[in-house]
């Protein structure tokens, strides 16, 4: 079932979400704020209807849970399948106008991230990767170039930890002791993730609430790069209970 041409297709569609939220971007725009209190705007809502339509036509038929309509989720298929979406990541950095959101599609298969494409509309640029494929990042120019994780880093070195833009947590302090020293590089969104992925950074520890649309895709692409997704005791980060939407505490390592 997952070939290069099933890569491509979502990869289209993320595309296709991502116009969506531009077009919304370049204007004025309102913001809701949801029951959990974060916020909603127009281009959530438009970039989940651009990724339903699209999903929904291709030759697979699979469950869709999207962070805009939990409600809709059927729960998995017979072998384990499912679509994992969110519309728009990094909400509030859309809102801040600082272009470090994202479009996030991952399809999982038993509870392992299989297929991921996350693109960046503001930036330009994306990122896919497949079981089988790879993982790749692909340039505004469209030039797509294979993405490898850097290592650990040689004992004594300074570690590159990626933390959040718009969610510190009081617990950070605490584990970055541990580890060393250090050099905090603030992202947005599942970008974190993705900086890990194509080696330009070696640990993200987010020790605070997300849910499983927030890392889903972003988990493939580190995983097919050569990299970690575990919860604090050393299992890897697991979408097999999709109806528990909150992911333990992770750290992601680039080796």
């Amino acid at each position: 079932m997952i070939n290069q041409a099933l890569l491509d297709a979502v990869e289209h569609i993320a595309y296709e979400a991502g116009d969506a939220i531009m077009q919304v971007y370049a204007r004025d725009f309102s913001v809701q704020e949801k029951d959990d209190k974060s916020p909603l705007t127009e281009a959530d809502q438009a970039a989940h209807s651009v990724i339903m339509r699209g999903l929904k036509a291709l030759p697979i038929q699979l469950p869709i849970l999207s962070e805009e309509d939990t409600e809709g989720f059927a729960g998995v298929d017979s072998q384990g399948r499912y679509w994992l979406v969110d519309p728009l990541d990094g909400t509030k950095e859309f809102i801040k106008r600082n272009d470090e959101f994202t479009v996030n599609i991952a399809l999982i298969e038993n509870g392992i991230p299989v297929l991921g494409v996350v693109t960046a509309p503001a930036l330009g640029t994306a990122y896919v990767a497949a079981k089988g494929i790879g993982a790749f990042k692909i340039a505004p120019e469209g030039q797509r170039h294979a993405i490898q994780v850097a290592g650990e880093p040689e004992a004594g070195a300074t570690w590159r930890v990626v933390g959040s833009r718009s969610h510190p947590s009081p617990d950070l302090a605490a584990w970055l002791d541990e580890l060393g020293i250090y050099e905090m590089l603030p992202m947005g969104s599942s970008l974190k993730l993705c900086l890990i992925a194509e080696g330009k950074a070696d640990a993200y520890p987010r020790l605070g609430p997300t849910c499983l649309w927030d890392t889903g895709a972003a988990q493939a692409v580190v995983c097919y790069a050569g990299g970690r997704v575990e919860t604090l005791e050393g299992e890897p980060l697991s979408y097999a209970t999709p109806n528990e939407k909150l992911n333990p505490h992770f750290v992601v390592w680039g080796f």
